[in-house]
């Protein structure tokens, strides 16, 4: 049985799903503590008595970052790989104003939270039924159920441009079974804020390489990229009308054109894939394709 955290859309035709485009909007009715990293976001409880790791409009890594993790994840999700389930998550000015810790800190001091529609990530409900970590050693992860995902991860985010490591959490619902990976963490797609796509052959890569052992060429990246091939520009459209205008602070004209190099990038895939294997070839220490081919366009064996 998977995880209660894990979400994935695995659709073979890339198409979307009835609801893909209406990201559910859920509002939050307590806030329960604040959660490490740049974006200073928070764990809250909504008001169906679910948790969210909610990220704010105005955090510290800049608003454009909800976007990058809502259409990141639903991106993801429909190359069939392990996400959380989101939700477009609703804060009021009532619930901020009587909770002093919903809050941003700056050098200068504390600004409230901005009231209004905010990106949230499912948190597992009951920490005392599933264990729960971001890192674990070689032997452990060279066991995980789904290491092959990374594979996949990799693909996602070489196309998406991920300007950070891929951050993991690795669940297990018994202490008999081997653990299992959920990819969180969307923000730094499109590099981050900036939303452009530079390429380097670390770009992307799991910083355990032991995840890449078991590719022996480009082949066992296929089952991805072939998913990726299908989503097309009108699925891109179809999953951006779901974003709230105010994330991209209504500014249209550069959204569209973010989509619109994503679609383009498509097909280069393969090519950074065989980049990182030319320039990094410690990450692949079992791929057989000789390096003397380069890249023409094909797949390599």
């Amino acid at each position: 049985m998977p995880s209660p955290l894990v979400y994935s859309e695995d659709r073979s035709d890339g198409s979307a799903s009835p609801h893909a485009n209406e990201a559910s909007t859920l509002r939050m009715v307590e806030q329960i503590r604040r959660m490490r990293g740049g974006a200073q976001s928070h764990l809250m409880r909504s008001r169906n008595n679910d948790y969210y790791v909610v990220k704010f409009q105005g955090n510290p890594q800049g608003t454009r970052i909800l976007v990058n993790e809502l259409l990141g994840t639903q991106l993801a999700a429909r190359l069939g790989l392990p996400t959380t389930p989101t939700a477009i998550c609703y804060v009021g000015e009532e619930l901020i104003r009587l909770t002093p810790d919903l809050c941003i800190e700056i050098a200068r001091g504390r600004t409230p939270c901005r009231p209004g529609l905010h990106f949230g990530s499912r948190y597992v409900l009951d920490p005392r039924e599933v264990k729960l970590l971001d890192f674990l050693p070689n032997h452990e992860l060279a066991r995980v159920k789904n290491v092959a995902d990374f594979r996949g991860m990799l693909v996602f985010d070489k196309w998406t441009s991920n300007c950070d490591r891929r951050q993991t959490l690795f669940c297990q619902s018994d202490i008999n079974t081997p653990f299992e990976a959920v990819m969180i963490d969307q923000g730094f797609c499109f590099s981050g804020g900036e939303w452009g796509y530079p390429d380097t052959p670390l770009r992307g890569l799991h910083r355990q390489y032991i995840v890449y052992e078991q590719v022996r060429g480009m082949a066992d990246f296929e089952p991805w990229i072939t998913k990726l091939e299908r989503i097309n520009e009108g699925v891109l459209m179809q999953l951006a009308e779901s974003i709230p205008p105010e994330w991209y602070e209504f500014d249209s004209d550069s959204f569209k054109r973010l989509l619109e190099r994503l679609d383009c990038r498509r097909s280069r895939v393969r090519e950074l894939l065989w980049e990182a294997r030319k320039c990094v070839p410690g990450a692949f220490p079992n791929w057989n394709c000789p390096l003397a081919l380069g890249f023409a366009g094909h797949t390599h064996v």
